[in-house]
Formats: structure tokens, C-alpha cells, sequence
């Protein structure tokens, strides 16, 4: 009789068949990181590839890397990377992509506020032909200011990534890893994952997920931070403000223009001059307003070149754990 037909086992639905590489960016999150490692595991357990998470520590100032490092003896598919200081959310994750060993990498927060059993609905939806899934939240569980940062940010990705993609963004992402090749040259002190992944493909899609609020401790996204994230994606990888700038140019001369055929129209008309220090005041302070506005654009895009020719580094590794399987 002859012996059965060995058969590799067959991954589950919605889980490639060359592995899946899961990204989390960590910062102050060593209480949370136990119970966000233990819930990927038992999500990716099952899906029958291989699998691993790759724990970013970005410049934690508790016990982050300490807990990453003991997740990393206690599990051979746990990665364990230690940035020399806080490079920045986008930054670390781009050092977790750059190294990713598998065919599909998933990027998620360190604050459980996207559920790990939502990245099958990811997966099952890269099988449909796309290269980058966003995991789009039902509804989101911030406060009114964050909420008004993120849709600034989503304005300003609308520019680089087209309005319709840059609506649906989220830091819940799945997309092919070899997207990486097309923006693993970048050297630049400002990071948009998303815009990078621009670079690689136009394919995009997106699924509505569950979003909770946050089990333990508080955002470290401020306002502030997120309008800054934005004027630096739009400065750093867009045009637009340039466009702007022109377009008020432009405007401010035809203004100037009208306002010249009125005052030359009144003096043959009338014979008089326009009056008033208060009107040729306005006039200067409108115009002076203008010139600063485009002249600030123009630095801003200045400094950004500055920046690139200084070559300073995306991030720097200061210590790296895990890593001597390729995963389950």
C-alpha cells in the first residue's frame, strides 16, 4: 500500500500563504504590550502561515524595551527593535517595515484601540487584487480636538494620495511588503508611511473595522502634534503649498490692479485723489500680508531641503532582540 500524500498544512482564509509581518510602533506602552502580543498570536495562530510582530521601541521613557525584550524570550516570533531616542510614530514604522520577513506586512498602534481579530478582514481583502488595505474605524473613539486633527491630516494626504484614498487612512494598514523596494532609498527627517506607499502602487482599498477606546493610559498624540504632522506632510511631499501661495499671488495682483483702475478712475472722473491714510494703510498691510505668506512657503520648502542635505538618519537601532526564528 502505498503511503498517503504529505500536504502542507492550508492556510485559513484570508491568510497569504508566505506569512504575515505585523508592525507596532511602541511608546510608554509596557503595560499594554503583554495583552496586545497575546491577542496577535491568537489571532495569526490560527491563520496557518507564518507570522511575526515586530515591536518597535521608540524612545520609551518606562519599561517598554524591557518588556519587549522579555516578550522576545518568551515567544520566537516576537521582534524586538530599540530606537536610540524618539524618532517619531512614522519613523519606527518604517524601521519595523524595512526589516519585515514576510510576504504582508501589518502595521497597528500599541493602544489596542484597533483590535487585532479585526486583521483578517485586512487580509481577506489584499486576495481581491489590492496592494494596501486600510482598516477604516466604524467610528472613532477620540475627543473633538483629535478627531478635527486627524481630518486636517487626511486634507493634507488628499493632495499627494488623491481625496477618495486619503478619507478612508488609519494607522490599521495591511499592504504587500515588497511595496518597501520603491521607497527603501528614502533619507529624510520627515516620514509619511502613507505617502511612501504611494510611491509603490496605486491600489488601494479599504474596510470598516471595530474601534475602541483605549484601555490604558492616554494618547500621546496631542493637537498640536497632528497639525504639525500635516504642514509637515504637506510641505515635505506636496506641491499644493507652493500652488497656494501662487494663487494668492495672483489674486493680490488683480486686486492690485482693480484697486488702481479705481483710483485713476475716480481722479478723471472727479478730478480728486482717493482720500484717507486709512485706505493706502489697508492697501500695504493687505499686500505686505501676501508677500510674507508666500515668502514663509517658500522658506518652510527651503528649510526642508536643508534638512534633506544634512543626511540625518530616518532612525538609528541602538539594540535589536528576538529574531532567530523566521517566525511560526
Amino acid at each position: 500500500m502505498e503511503p498517503a500524500e504529505q500536504r502542507e498544512p492550508t492556510p485559513a482564509a484570508g491568510a497569504p500563504a508566505a506569512g504575515v509581518s505585523v508592525v507596532v510602533p511602541a511608546f510608554n506602552s509596557a503595560a499594554i504590550l503583554p495583552e496586545l502580543v497575546r491577542r496577535l498570536t491568537q489571532v495569526l495562530s490560527p491563520l496557518g502561515g507564518r507570522f511575526e510582530v515586530i515591536l518597535v521601541n521608540d524612545g520609551s521613557r518606562d519599561e517598554t524595551w524591557q518588556t519587549i525584550q522579555k516578550l522576545c524570550r518568551e515567544s520566537d516570533a516576537v521582534r524586538g527593535i530599540d530606537l536610540l531616542r524618539n524618532f517619531g510614530q512614522h519613523n519606527a514604522l518604517l524601521c519595523g517595515v524595512l526589516v519585515a520577513r514576510h510576504a504582508v506586512t501589518v502595521t497597528v498602534d500599541d493602544d489596542l484601540q484597533h483590535p487585532p481579530e479585526e486583521i483578517p478582514k485586512l487580509l481577506a481583502c489584499l486576495d481581491e487584487g489590492i496592494d494596501v488595505v486600510y482598516g477604516t474605524p466604524k467610528s472613532e473613539q477620540h475627543g473633538f480636538l483629535r478627531n478635527l486633527a486627524s481630518r486636517l491630516t487626511k486634507a493634507a494626504l488628499s493632495g499627494t494620495m488623491g481625496a477618495e484614498t486619503a478619507g478612508r487612512v488609519s494607522a490599521f494598514r495591511a499592504f504587500r511588503t515588497h511595496l518597501r523596494e520603491a521607497f527603501r532609498p528614502y533619507r529624510g527627517p520627515f516620514v509619511s508611511l502613507d505617502v511612501l506607499l504611494t510611491w509603490g502602487t496605486s491600489r488601494f482599498g479599504a474596510v470598516e473595522v471595530e474601534h475602541r477606546t483605549r484601555p490604558v493610559g492616554e494618547s500621546n498624540y496631542t493637537f498640536g502634534k497632528l497639525v504639525a504632522h500635516a504642514f509637515n506632510m504637506m510641505t515635505g511631499f506636496s506641491t499644493v503649498p507652493l500652488q497656494v501661495a501662487s494663487w494668492i499671488g495672483f489674486s493680490f495682483t488683480l486686486f492690485g490692479i482693480a484697486v488702481l483702475a479705481f483710483v485713476v478712475g475716480r481722479y478723471l472722473v472727479q478730478g480728486t485723489a482717493v482720500p484717507g491714510f486709512a485706505f493706502l494703510a489697508s492697501i500695504i498691510a493687505v499686500f505686505s500680508g501676501a508677500q510674507l505668506f508666500a515668502l514663509g512657503i517658500i522658506g518652510e520648502y527651503l528649510a526642508r531641503m536643508h534638512f534633506r542635505l544634512m543626511d540625518r538618519p530616518v532612525f538609528v537601532i541602538r539594540a535589536v532582540a528576538g529574531g532567530n526564528s523566521a517566525g511560526r
